[in-house]
């Protein structure tokens, strides 16, 4: 069934190539369903799987984790797993900046 208005905002539904970014890098342009008022893109299920398939390729997929905070003397620590360090190139030694968005939310920033 095509859609005809959005179902957020009942907007228009139009159909047309989209950019689609996925942890900052741009994996490509795929056909979506895109409304005019809100913007919001929606995706087939075979253009999901395509998009899925290039993530992993690209070794984007799987890389959130849980950590736990640990204490390290008057301080506390985080482990960040390889995988992650690798994909944002962290090296040992190397300074961040932290700071919080909220009390929820801990920004880490890689100069």
């Amino acid at each position: 069934m095509e859609r005809k208005t959005c179902e957020e905002c009942a907007g228009k539904i139009v159909k047309k190539k989209v950019d689609y970014h996925f942890l900052g890098e741009n994996l490509g342009k795929f056909p979506a369903e895109v409304c005019t008022q809100c913007s919001e893109q929606v995706f087939e299920e075979d253009v999901t799987k395509k998009i899925a398939a290039i993530s992993k390729q690209k070794g984007l997929w799987g890389l959130n984790d849980r950590a736990r905070v640990n204490q390290i003397g008057g301080s506390v620590g985080i482990t960040i797993n390889k995988k992650i360090a690798q994909f944002l190139s962290l090296k040992k030694g190397e300074e961040v900046i932290l700071y919080h968005e909220n009390k929820k939310r801990l920004i880490i920033q890689i100069p």
